[in-house]
């Protein structure tokens, strides 16, 4: 499951409404609304949590991903250790990384890639990815 920065995870693509994602994926496994309206599809399998924004006509924005398949810049992510993570975006660019930490759990936000690692005892246990913002601070959304 490829980790595919500013556009999207795996096949899915920023932009696409509901009836997109469940075309190629099916029905999700839970699916909720959150406390703005935004829905929210859960695939089980596939270890996925998709946001689909109410605000912008329920388009695709945002997706939190624990699939130890998940891979960004040709490796695996998950469950490898912050430092080696940290040293393969640097070298692919991604630079400027903001550390929040809440008890075990460390979150390493890089705002130009709206992407999020969360590490716990230095390994990365998921990745939160989000639609950007372009020049005209609207959504830059892929499909």
């Amino acid at each position: 499951m490829k980790i595919n920065l500013k556009s999207g995870v795996d096949k899915l693509l920023f932009g696409m409404h509901e009836s997109d994602v469940k075309e190629l994926y099916g029905n999700p496994s839970r699916q909720f609304k959150d406390d703005d309206g935004n829905m929210i599809y859960l695939y089980n399998d596939k270890k996925l949590r998709l946001t689909f924004y109410a605000d912008e006509d329920y388009r695709f924005g945002y997706a939190i991903v624990s699939h130890p398949s998940a891979e960004i810049f040709g490796a695996k992510v998950i469950g490898e250790s912050w430092s080696v993570i940290e040293a393969s975006a640097k070298a692919n660019g991604l630079k400027d990384f903001e550390k929040e930490s809440f008890d075990t759990i460390d979150n390493h936000f890089n705002e130009n890639n709206w992407v999020i690692f969360q590490t716990e005892f230095d390994s990365v246990i998921k990745i939160e990815l989000g639609a950007t913002i372009n020049k005209d601070d609207e959504f830059d959304w892929k499909f």
